[in-house]
């Protein structure tokens, strides 16, 4: 009976909370306790002497009703109570420990998901997209999907799903992979970042993605099949030649990366209501007003056409994504300010 009740569902709860309920009831009426039967002092007494409480501004004073309170009351009712406190403690319990296991599916919109798992890489990147989040003037959640051994690295800070499989449906819509605004994937073997590109890029082919690749071939190789896919390889030799030849090439680079502390790089889009802008004007009136520096701009936010170091007699339209450098983002931009003369 013991373990039948420990293991038993909720309406089984329910119904044994009923039986009681109206059992006690029938026994007081038997036993002539009319005060204590009345409609709401009847369920608040219960209730009361149930879970020990026991106030004393109602008790039985028949000496039936004594009996049926002392022998039948009191010993059901701590029964019942302590199996129904247990039972919301362990399943308050399951529900912190799906969540904290990457059990849970999520219900999320608009989210960034992080698809991946490098240990102190992942880590590092977690910590840089939670600083830039910071920033910003919405803060989009988080979610950490992988398939290793792991449980959430930050509880509390991000959700976190994981899964057998990056490509298979049932998996992957509990990290609400087609409802993500940006797709992040950094996997320790490519070929697993170059599969999981692909299905994310059919489930959610408007998402912002990036993929991290140690082989710069496959970049090229994903880019043919999935044009709108951002690649970013390994530039570590890269930045080792350029140091050699320019000193301090590598700590402009890490400052201009890192939000930490100094100057970063930042990007916006020019919105749809903005009139065009000249270069000159712009490289200008962003300093001034803004403190930062104009460097570049994609062409309707293309970033294949990316244009560095543009001429000043050039212009942006609206819809461009603007590239600057500054101490932090730039929020609220008076769009037409940045025109004037």
């Amino acid at each position: 009976m013991l373990q039948y009740f420990a293991e038993s569902r909720w309406y089984t709860i329910v119904g044994a909370t009923a039986f009681y309920a109206v059992t006690s009831y029938w026994l007081l009426y038997a036993a002539n306790e009319h005060d204590l039967i009345a409609h709401t002092d009847f369920v608040y007494w219960l209730a009361v002497t149930a879970s020990t409480v026991g106030y004393g501004d109602l008790s039985p004073v028949t000496p039936a009703g004594k009996l049926v309170v002392a022998l039948y009351v009191i010993p059901l009712g701590l029964s019942i109570f302590a199996m129904v406190i247990g039972r919301i403690a362990a399943w308050v319990s399951l529900q912190w420990k799906k969540g904290f296991m990457g059990m849970n599916s999520l219900m999320l919109d608009g989210h960034i998901l992080v698809i991946g798992w490098n240990e102190q890489r992942t880590m590092l990147l977690l910590d840089l997209i939670l600083q830039e989040r910071d920033a910003m003037p919405e803060r989009p959640d988080i979610v950490l999907c992988v398939k290793a051994d792991i449980t959430n690295p930050l509880p509390g800070v991000i959700e976190f799903v994981k899964v057998d499989s990056f490509n298979k449906d049932e998996d992957m819509d509990r990290a609400c992979v087609a409802t993500a605004r940006t797709i992040l994937i950094d996997n320790p073997q490519d070929d697993v970042t170059m599969t999981t590109a692909l299905y994310c890029t059919k489930r959610n082919p408007d998402a912002h993605q990036v993929a991290y690749f140690d082989d710069d071939s496959l970049v090229s190789l994903l880019q043919d099949h999935c044009p709108k896919v951002e690649c970013t390889p390994s530039v570590a030799i890269e930045m080792l030649v350029k140091a050699a030849f320019d000193p301090g090439s590598s700590m402009l680079h890490h400052d201009l990366l890192s939000i930490d502390e100094g100057q970063a790089q930042f990007s916006v889009k020019i919105p749809q209501t903005s009139p065009t802008i000249s270069v000159a004007k712009l490289f200008v009136n962003l300093k001034r007003k803004h403190d930062a520096i104009f460097i570049g701009y994609a062409p309707n936010g293309m970033v294949k056409e990316m244009v560095v170091n543009p001429s000043l007699d050039a212009t942006l339209n609206p819809g461009d994504t603007l590239f600057y450098i500054a101490e932090r983002r730039i929020n609220a931009i008076n769009w037409s300010s940045l025109d004037a003369d």
